[in-house]
């Protein structure tokens, strides 16, 4: 898990919308999603629910979110 995967799902959890965070974070909406899937596949949940073509938060993500939240605020 990288840093860089961190700070893409925390983008992510925060708008739920693929294509506008890739759009914040000036990267492609497949290298955001290919991130996602890295950094699910990582811990073995499904961090995102995907509902029609939109993203919602799932009850993983939501607590993995708590603790994305404190990596990064100790890393600055």
């Amino acid at each position: 898990m990288k840093m860089l995967h961190l700070q893409y799902f925390k983008a992510l959890a925060e708008n739920e919308h693929l294509f506008r965070t890739a759009n914040e974070l000036y990267i492609s909406p497949s290298a955001l999603s290919a991130s996602i899937s890295r950094l699910e596949t990582d811990l073995g949940v499904r961090l995102f629910d995907r509902v029609g073509r939109g993203l919602r938060i799932s009850e993983h993500g939501q607590l993995f979110c708590q603790y994305a939240e404190e990596a990064l605020a100790s890393m600055q």
